[in-house]
């Protein structure tokens, strides 16, 4: 988005005409008063997470928690730790009802993994198996290679990819949603036309020899055959070969395989509302990551600043009318799992619940708030987000979601997530990557900034937003 259509955004919203369409909603003066009356309290929030003691905070404490564990595939040693972790850090830090809520967690693991290229010529291939993927047999996949750029040449050339390795070199989309269908439908596709394997070019714009893993599905009644993704680089090397007329041969090897469910755990904690303290404002970001890089990016930051958001309005002593509470998921990036068993045993309390927020698609420069929910809400959310103008960052932008609390907003509970400035989410996207390298501890702060106002100023007003 460019600076002068942010700034027309920014003048738009502060004259409280909804970013929905339709006709103008406005807010009661009795509402732009209470919202007015929070002023004090909001500056002492920005000012302790940018100026006083949470400055830098969740940054570091993201370091110390992504360096200390790393990555945290679901089901495995790594997350069972990070559960553990993150119950003994909130409960230390002073947050209430800490606590875990127990949820059966597919468990799949990746094994040793390789592609070789022998064919015109020897060559190494990167590659990174997709989550729920089958192994090869033990000696491995050795085929030629069939490349196509969409599912309806692959489907034209279906008797040609029989008993063939079929590489997609599919271009962007134009966004991650309508590209990510390669990866997830890929295998199936291929093993519908008697493929023996499928290689899929990452799913992302921009490459430094660098596989992206990510979850693929199977179909009943398809064979089942191997998945993963290769680099943008050796995709287009293969599709420059075989256009020429050059037989490309590869040997693919990999043990991944699904083992039967574990027992894990979402992890939960609140500030308890003065006044209504079964209704409930909902922050949250997924704690697991794949088995690559830090899992800082996707979706530790977004796990962090939902543990700062309640951090901060405890330590200033601060209590809103609706409680907090900070929701960690446990298994997002193989389902959402942690969060639908969460929806299903709670879901018999979504009239209470206010608002659901998750941040799940970087923690850089904050712009605003994505937002999802009525006329009347929306206005609501953009009298509260003139607090975060200082900043840049007041922004607030229709499609507010995530994963993890679609079930929530499918059921009409307004729902928000992070917008921020984050053009290059995906070159680090589920790779080796993902690292505490690519965020930044001010940019942090702010996005910190921008969950606490937000949630804090929803769950202090006199009446719930509008459905």
């Amino acid at each position: 988005m460019s600076n002068m259509v942010l700034f027309i955004t920014v003048l738009f919203l502060s004259a409280l005409v909804s970013v929905r369409g339709g006709d103008a909603a406005t807010v009661s003066e009795k509402i732009k008063a209470e919202i007015a009356k929070m002023a004090d309290d909001v500056q002492q929030i920005i000012g302790y997470l940018n100026d006083g003691p949470g400055k830098g905070q969740s940054y570091e404490r993201l370091a110390v928690f992504t360096d200390t564990i790393g990555h945290r595939l679901a089901g495995s040693a790594e997350m069972d730790q990070a559960v553990e972790y993150m119950l003994s850090a909130m409960h230390a830090d002073g947050l209430e009802n800490v606590h875990g809520e127990s949820a059966s967690i597919p468990r799949w693991t990746r094994g040793s993994e390789s592609a070789t290229m022998f064919s015109p010529r020897t060559k190494n291939l990167a590659i990174l198996g997709l989550g729920s993927s089958v192994g090869t047999p033990i000696v491995g996949i050795t085929a030629p290679v069939i490349v196509v750029k969409t599912f309806d040449e692959l489907r034209s050339r279906g008797e040609e990819a029989r008993g063939k390795i079929v590489v997609f070199n599919q271009a962007w989309q134009g966004s991650y949603g309508a590209t990510v269908e390669y990866r997830t439908r890929g295998a199936v596709e291929a093993a519908k036309v008697g493929a023996l394997a499928a290689l899929i070019r990452s799913v992302t714009q921009f490459s430094l020899y660098t596989p992206h893993t990510g979850s693929m599905r199977y179909e009943d009644g398809v064979e089942k055959i191997p998945g993963a993704c290769i680099t943008v680089e050796d995709a287009e090397l293969m599709q420059r070969m075989t256009d020429r007329g050059q037989e490309v041969v590869v040997q693919l090897q990999m043990e991944a395989r699904t083992h039967a469910n574990v027992e894990s755990m979402n992890v939960v904690a609140e500030i308890k509302g003065s006044t209504y303290p079964e209704q409930v404002v909902l922050v949250s970001g997924h704690l697991d990551s794949w088995d690559v890089g830090q899992g800082a990016m996707d979706d530790g930051g977004g796990a962090l600043i939902s543990w700062q958001a309640l951090s901060v309005i405890k330590h200033l002593g601060l209590r809103p009318k609706r409680t907090l509470r900070a929701v960690l998921w446990n298994a997002e990036e193989i389902g959402a799992v942690g969060a639908l068993n969460y929806y299903n045993e709670h879901k018999m309390e979504v009239a209470d619940m206010d608002m659901v927020m998750e941040s799940d698609s970087g923690v850089f420069y904050p712009t605003g708030l994505e937002f999802t929910g009525s006329e009347e809400a929306t206005a609501i959310l953009a009298e509260i987000m003139r607090y975060m103008e200082p900043f840049n960052a007041s922004a607030v932008l229709p499609g507010g979601g995530g994963a993890d609390i679609t079930f929530w907003i499918q059921d009409g509970v307004p729902g928000g997530s992070l917008g921020n400035r984050n053009e290059k989410y995906f070159d680090y996207h589920h790779t080796e990557a993902d690292t505490m390298t690519v965020l930044d501890p001010s940019e942090m702060d702010k996005c910190a900034t921008l969950w606490a106002i937000a949630a804090y100023c929803v769950a202090n007003l006199d009446e719930m937003l509008p459905r």
